[in-house]
């Protein structure tokens, strides 16, 4: 390839060098003088005349000749009538010079007119390609008859199917209809059933919207048109809703086909909820895509995809039947379909024969699609840095820790006394992962630091569920308090290394009270003051929450966490033992593994990792 754009760079200059050795040889500067038949006696007599062509035609002969004027070479064109007397003369007259003769009959007036052409041709198509590069090149002020035109690009052949896409089953048995209607639209028409015109995808960062999104236009065989929201949105107000009709308007003409719209919130917010009324750019733009999807005019053929994890703040009449008449919910993966994605994405990467899929995928609860293929991909690297011919477990294990707190920080010392608060805090965690009932199971325990953290935990639930017990909320709550507990008791002192763990437990603690009705407050939902504004909706909207009712969801809050922190005490004071021998060992060998946490806690020597 690059040698192929340094000869197409060099292109131009080859023409320009073309054109000009054109002009110079067919060019006005070397147009014949036309003498007639005295001056060019005249020439003969002074022997002048160097070269001569004769084309004897049936009425006049034309001779053609390069005569010397000085030190000047000057060429001649005269005519002389075309008599067997003539031809004799000029053969006898211009016998001291070059003579040629050619049949006039047979020259190509066509050719030579052509011929004439080529450096006028030359040029042209170098003014044309310099305009080209001139409009390329100079931003926006040249392409500004350009400014209202879709920014949609066009993929004629997806190459993304069913196959590449994993862990979203029902999801993907929902498009298979778009797919099937793309195909044969006419076996829908028969029964009378009209195809959704939208589908909103929603769900949260890299579940693989976008990838379904690309597997269905892959599957259909359609065009497949992808645009962002945040490309029809300009400073200009009339901008984005021309661009909207122009981008349905080029897709009529592929149709049938699909038109993906992702982070359609940056487009589809709400309107009227912001401070600059109803005529800006956003809300005109939102207009025009609200009468496009369905308007005066149908759409025939045109599905339009959008995908966002933002629904909350879509306008309604983009949400209502007619429009996005569907709506998927492309939710986290569980354990099945994370194996079936690591499987995917394992594909094209050289695993070692130890490698479990099933046991990565219990490991890596709450991880998105994208965050798999992340952690095999960290992995890949991992490996290539140490020159390893295949991707062990051992990497994969490194590649979910950098993933979820960053790479370790061997560098980083701790002194003695630090290294013993870490192991105990941590231990602390571990323990009441390994008593509390409905506490999570401890996968991993470390004192190496990571990211801000000195140390870390891996837990993972015992089985993945729908929705949270109160008592799982507790547990959870329990286990955050494990580390200071232990800081408590063992040191008589505290540090600073809980703050992330008292954040996590306050903010599940102020859901139970305000959004769960967990607490004695009762069942109801209060607005504790914490939604973010929302372009204006709610700045000037009063709170539901009296100065009295905060102070009591404060007060519940405060006896959730407390009663907690007393619960990991308890808990930990019952095994104070076990917490010490995972304490000391975590010292000595600094990371543990759930099976080598098991043999320390029975008193056994942990076995090699």
């Amino acid at each position: 390839m690059p040698k192929k754009r340094n000869i197409l760079n060099f292109l131009p200059y080859l023409i320009v060098l073309i054109a000009a050795i054109s002009l110079f040889n067919f060019g006005p500067g070397t147009v014949n003088e036309n003498l007639s038949y005295t001056e060019m006696q005249e020439k003969i007599s002074s022997e002048k005349i160097e070269e001569s062509v004769l084309s004897i035609g049936g009425n006049v002969i034309t001779v053609h000749g390069q005569y010397t004027d000085g030190e000047e070479k000057k060429t001649f064109t005269a005519t002389v009538p075309a008599t067997d007397q003539m031809v004799e003369e000029l053969l006898e007259d211009l016998n001291g010079s070059n003579i040629s003769i050619i049949d006039s009959e047979e020259s190509n007036l066509f050719l030579d007119t052509l011929v004439s052409m080529i450096p006028f041709v030359f040029v042209m198509l170098f003014g044309v390609w310099m305009m080209n590069r001139m409009a390329g090149g100079a931003g926006s002020n040249a392409r500004a008859f350009e400014f209202g035109t879709s920014r949609a690009r066009l993929e004629s052949e997806s190459k993304v199917r069913f196959a590449d896409v994993a862990g979203c089953d029902e999801e993907k048995q929902e498009m298979q209809e778009i797919i099937d209607y793309l195909k044969y639209p006419k076996k829908f028409q028969r029964m009378g059933a009209r195809i959704p015109k939208g589908i909103l995808m929603v769900g949260n960062p890299g579940t693989g919207k976008t990838l379904l999104a690309k597997a269905v236009a892959g599957e259909a065989g359609v065009p497949f048109y992808s645009i962002s929201g945040s490309d029809f949105v300009e400073m200009f107000v009339g901008v984005g809703a021309s661009r909207v009709r122009d981008m349905f308007k080029k897709a009529q003409q592929t149709a049938p086909c699909i038109i993906f719209i992702d982070e359609i919130d940056a487009v589809g917010r709400q309107r009227g909820a912001g401070f600059g009324g109803g005529h800006d750019e956003r809300e005109q733009t939102l207009n025009q895509l609200l009468v496009e999807m369905d308007g005066m005019e149908e759409n025939t053929g045109i599905v339009v995809i959008a995908a966002t994890n933002r629904p909350d703040v879509l306008d309604p009449a983009l949400l209502r039947a007619g429009r996005f008449d569907r709506q998927i919910t492309v939710a986290l993966p569980d354990r099945n379909g994370r194996k079936a994605i690591l499987q995917v994405h394992a594909r094209n990467k050289t695993l070692a024969a130890d490698v479990d899929m099933d046991g990565l995928a219990r490991r890596t609860p709450g991880f998105s699609g994208a965050d798999l293929e992340n952690v095999l991909n960290e992995a890949a690297i991992l490996a290539v840095r140490e020159n390893m011919s295949e991707i062990t477990t051992k990497h994969i294990d490194e590649a979910i820790d950098r993933v979820m707190m960053g790479p370790a920080k061997t560098s980083r010392t701790y002194d003695e006394k630090t290294k013993k608060i870490v192991a105990y805090h941590e231990s602390g965690h571990a323990i009441i992962g390994l008593y509390l009932d409905n506490a999570q199971i401890v996968q991993k325990v470390t004192i190496i630091p990571r990211g801000q953290a000195g140390g870390y935990n891996l837990m993972t639930p015992k089985e993945e569920k729908l929705m949270n017990t109160k008592n799982d909320l507790l547990a959870t709550i329990t286990s955050y308090m494990g580390g200071r507990a232990a800081e408590e008791m063992f040191f008589d002192d505290v540090t600073t290394g809980a703050s992330n763990d008292f954040e996590r437990a306050t903010n599940i603690a102020r859901d139970m009270v305000t959004l769960y009705g967990m607490s004695d407050l009762g069942p109801i939902k209060y607005d504790a003051g914490s939604e973010n504004v929302f372009l204006g909706r709610d700045y000037n909207s009063p709170s539901n929450v009296s100065g009295q009712v905060a102070f009591e969801i404060d007060e519940e809050v405060r006896k959730i966490v407390n009663g907690c922190y007393k619960k990991a005490k308890e808990v930990i004071e019952e095994h104070k033992q076990e917490l010490i021998r995972i304490a000391e060992a975590l010292m000595e060998y600094e990371t543990l593994t759930s099976v080598q946490i098991e043999q320390v806690v029975k008193g056994e020597l942990p076995e090699a990792a």
